[in-house]
């Protein structure tokens, strides 16, 4: 990046913040806090400082302009210690981060922007599931980080004591890491007989449970060539068995959504088997894990601007988060209403505030919001007006 791009977008930068106030996180005074300036290369952290160093963390914003600012899931007693062994830990957030790039089955090189976010999304919404109905975490704050994911903070009490082996453990169950397939399924006294019962009463055997009475209420109801094709796509179920595991289904319907899969006869246990890796495969979220066991994380502060787009770090109610467009919805008002004149490095098709287009190389003008887009990115330099 040219050193006229980066005094351009420093300045730009301090313009939106000398507009926008920034909401502090809870107990702001005993978090430490972070930037990253826009000087040549911008990867040298600027830390160790607690919000006392800062001031008003406005004025702060508005003077500095940083290229990305960050504050730590942890609170502290000195949070503005030069070590971390002096700050003096006291209890940490519970952070989860999903990232567009590190997603099961997307190319970052074959996979657009826009797919990627869309695609990040449904695995947020895979991740709020869990943490909702499997865990009833309550205080949760969900954040689009302005760059290629979403952050999730969950602050209550009852986990900002936790140590990075019991994150870890809740990763690995988000993940579903090492899930015991066989114990999914239990045993259970009846009428003086011991029967095997799918485990219903939360956890992974629970939503294997919903996944298989969904299935079963849906192939009852459809008709028999297509159900026999819906079974054929699971692993293990070929023809010969797809119908007789139909037959059980539509025959045995009660017992089945009692959890029992005994009823059915071998087909069942054999079909409860494919639906466990479907279930697994379909509502795992693929978190990054040292984010979330790290106790003393730096993470995105909301409400700021994102460096390498130019996008606000924006928090998220939970009805917010279904329409949410972050290459519409996260474009700073500020960088609208005029345009620029920008020299395109990297030509070729942008999708942007809901529209896609192809840019040409060379010396354009754009609306400024695109300008700063694509220089943040890399593909533009400022040209003077």
């Amino acid at each position: 990046m040219e050193a006229r791009t980066r005094t351009y977008l420093e300045g730009r930068f301090g313009d939106y913040y000398r507009r926008s106030g920034v909401s502090l996180p809870p107990a702001a005074d005993r978090r430490e806090w972070g930037h990253i300036p826009w000087s040549a290369g911008a990867t040298t952290m600027v830390r160790h400082q607690s919000l006392l160093d800062l001031g008003d963390l406005d004025d702060f914003l508005h003077r500095t302009a940083p290229r990305h600012v960050y504050f730590s899931s942890a609170r502290f007693a000195d949070p503005g210690a030069g070590s971390m062994d002096e700050k003096g830990w006291q209890s940490a957030d519970l952070v989860f981060d999903l990232d567009a790039d590190h997603l099961p089955g997307v190319d970052p090189e074959e996979t657009s922007y826009v797919e990627m976010l869309a695609a990040c999304k449904g695995e947020l919404l895979n991740l709020l599931d869990v943490l909702d109905d499997d865990f009833g975490f309550e205080e949760t704050t969900v954040v689009f980080s302005g760059g290629r994911g979403y952050h999730v903070h969950v602050r209550d009490p009852e986990v900002r004591s936790l140590d990075s082996e019991a994150r870890r453990e809740i990763v690995d169950y988000v993940r579903a890491i090492d899930v015991d397939r066989d114990g999914l399924i239990g045993t259970q006294s009846h009428q003086g007989t011991t029967r095997r019962v799918l485990r219903r009463r939360g956890g992974w055997g629970a939503r294997v449970h919903t996944r298989l009475v969904d299935l079963a209420e849906t192939l009852r109801e459809i008709e028999e060539d297509a159900a026999l094709e819906r079974l054929r796509e699971l692993d293990g179920i070929g023809e010969g068995r797809a119908e007789t595991i139909l037959g059980q289904l539509r025959h045995n319907f009660d017992a089945i959504r009692a959890g029992n899969v005994e009823a059915g006869g071998p087909g069942t246990r054999i079909l409860v088997d494919a639906l466990a890796e479907e279930t697994i495969d379909d509502e795992t979220a693929p978190i990054d894990e040292p984010v979330t066991t790290d106790t003393k994380r730096l993470i995105r502060l909301p409400g700021s601007l994102h460096g390498g787009s130019g996008l606000v770090v924006t928090p998220l109610s939970r009805a917010e988060i279904q329409g949410f467009r972050p290459l519409s919805d996260a474009i700073p008002e500020r960088f609208r209403g005029r345009d620029i004149r920008i020299t395109v490095t990297e030509p070729g098709a942008v999708t942007f505030d809901g529209d896609t287009f192809s840019i040409q190389e060379g010396e354009q003008s754009v609306e400024e919001c695109l300008g700063v887009f694509l220089m943040t990115r890399g593909r533009a330099e400022k040209r003077t007006e």
